[in-house]
């Protein structure tokens, strides 16, 4: 396992810390009405050790300031994505290039805060966020592949894009982004709003893809594996991939109980399944020899 200190930050919070970030992001996950932007920077919190309370205000008031320097009421669905398309992709220039697919604070509100970079998904919480707060009727819509905010009803819906500065989207361009992303035409059922947690869920999958192509990150997909098992309804497989990244990382016993736990779920539906992970566990165990 790498020394944490040895590699390039972001550094994790000390223990204490991590577990009240946790215990707080567990609190909000549950909550009737999740507040996505809270849930993101406790994401921030729990992959960057740096992120404090203070930081955390401090992002939260950025959110407001943005909202405030928004005209009161511009109008319609396409007034309202104009407008915040003037502001935030045009007087403060956050939009998204290829590179920062690359780096991991593209996907760390904070960081997307103070960079005015990110990818879609973030950039798009930041849309959602500025525009929430001054009244429009805005809400993400989960694109395959793209990340993209809808402003309005069903009939009137204008969709913007964030990562391309805000542009709003043409009924084709929306097409071409699936086709792109899929090879299948647009279904009118992908330009419904994107529930919180779900949006919460895409991030922190992002996250762990980020860190699964850079094995030396294993710390970074561990965190992100164990917030999203605190998400109400999470997929069961996160059990197995919590058990084979402690596994990876020298806990050879959390790691191998992690593999039973999830073994006894698949049980039922896939015997031949479980079995293979058991022998996984118990090659776990055997390396403590």
């Amino acid at each position: 396992m790498p020394n944490p200190r040895r590699l390039p930050p972001p550094y994790p919070p000390p223990p204490e810390r991590s577990a009240e970030v946790r215990r707080r992001f567990g609190e909000e996950a549950r909550a009737e009405r999740p507040d996505l932007a809270a849930l993101c920077l406790l994401i921030g919190a729990e992959t960057d050790g740096s992120l404090d309370e203070a930081g955390i205000d401090a992002a939260q008031a950025e959110l407001d300031r943005l909202a405030g320097e928004l005209p009161y009421r511009p109008g319609g669905p396409r007034a309202w994505a104009e407008a915040v398309r003037r502001l935030l992709g045009g007087r403060y220039e956050f939009h998204g290039t290829p590179g920062d697919y690359e780096r991991l604070e593209s996907s760390l509100l904070h960081e997307v805060l103070r960079r005015r970079r990110g990818l879609p998904i973030l950039l798009s919480v930041v849309w959602l966020e500025v525009a929430r707060r001054a009244g429009a009727p805005v809400y993400g819509v989960a694109l395959p592949g793209h990340f993209v905010v809808g402003f309005g009803a069903p009939g009137e819906q204008v969709l913007a894009d964030p990562f391309e500065g805000g542009r709003v989207l043409s009924g084709p361009d929306a097409e071409l982004l699936v086709a792109g992303a899929t090879g299948a035409p647009l279904d009118p059922a992908m330009l419904g709003p994107a529930p919180p947690l779900e949006v919460v869920q895409r991030i922190l999958n992002n996250i762990r893809a980020w860190a699964a192509a850079r094995p030396e990150r294993s710390d970074v997909a561990l965190r992100a594996v164990e917030l999203s098992l605190l998400i109400p309804a999470h997929p069961a497989r996160l059990r197995y991939e919590r058990g084979q990244l402690l596994v990876q990382r020298g806990e050879f016993l959390a790691g191998a109980a992690e593999l039973d736990a999830y073994a006894e779920l698949i049980e039922v539906v896939d015997e031949p399944a479980a079995e293979r992970v058991r022998r996984q566990a118990r090659t776990a165990r055997a390396k403590l020899n």
